[in-house]
């Protein structure tokens, strides 16, 4: 027999008691959902699942001084966030997913779309509500209790006049797509050193991107891991 819902104010205080817990590690809830029914990509008995990703400012320092990031080893991101995110889920009573350690991979593009503040961009990146094009999703928590969610929000590329769609010197990140080895071409040319050490163009030219205070550095250590 299925459990009865968790009442509104538990649903609410156990989103706040989350949220409260993530800020000590500088993340936050980009978005949630609740299954319709039991669902092949999540853990069985899940009824809220909550996307989790950095929260500006803040997040970049607060990573590095991690032992992660200072003992020297591979991955240092997504070790701490296996770490802090798997604790969190364990404290919870909950399962922690990640976007990384596959294939197979877990399906977090679709998952992001269902929650209404993430939304499939003109250059078909995802877009997010406060974050713009600098989403980055660090982990999930898969709860078994029905926990309140952010509510969705209008999508904003529908009132943008979408400088994203011409931000791309080679026109490797456009409406049709993204044509992988012509950026990776760019990135080894001199005209690509911006992107190497600011930030994905395309990505920085969304509004939304250029209103979150996510630091030139981090964008620069994530095109390093990308074009390696």
């Amino acid at each position: 027999m299925m459990d009865s819902p968790t009442p509104p104010a538990t649903a609410a205080s156990l989103l706040a008691a989350t949220q409260a817990r993530l800020a000590l590690n500088r993340l936050e809830v980009l978005g949630g959902f609740h299954p319709e029914a039991e669902e092949g990509s999540l853990p069985k008995g899940t009824r809220t699942l909550l996307l989790l990703g950095p929260a500006e400012p803040g997040f970049w320092p607060h990573l590095q001084a991690q032992p992660e990031w200072q003992d020297g080893q591979p991955d240092p991101v997504d070790r701490w966030s296996r770490r802090v995110i798997g604790r969190l889920a364990c404290d919870l009573g909950a399962k922690a997913l990640f976007p990384f350690g596959g294939p197979p991979y877990h399906p977090f593009y679709r998952w992001a779309l269902r929650t209404g503040r993430v939304w499939d961009s003109p250059v078909r990146l995802l877009v997010h509500a406060g974050q713009g094009l600098m989403v980055s999703f660090r982990g999930a928590l898969a709860l078994r209790e029905v926990v309140e969610v952010p509510p969705p929000l209008p999508r904003p590329c529908d009132s943008c006049p979408a400088p994203c769609l011409a931000a791309c010197p080679p026109l490797a990140l456009t409406k049709t797509g993204y044509d992988l080895p012509v950026c990776h071409a760019f990135l080894d040319q001199p005209g690509g050193q911006e992107c190497m050490t600011g930030g994905c163009l395309v990505r920085r030219a969304c509004p939304l991107s250029q209103t979150y205070a996510r630091l030139p550095e981090q964008s620069a250590y994530h095109m390093r891991q990308f074009h390696r």
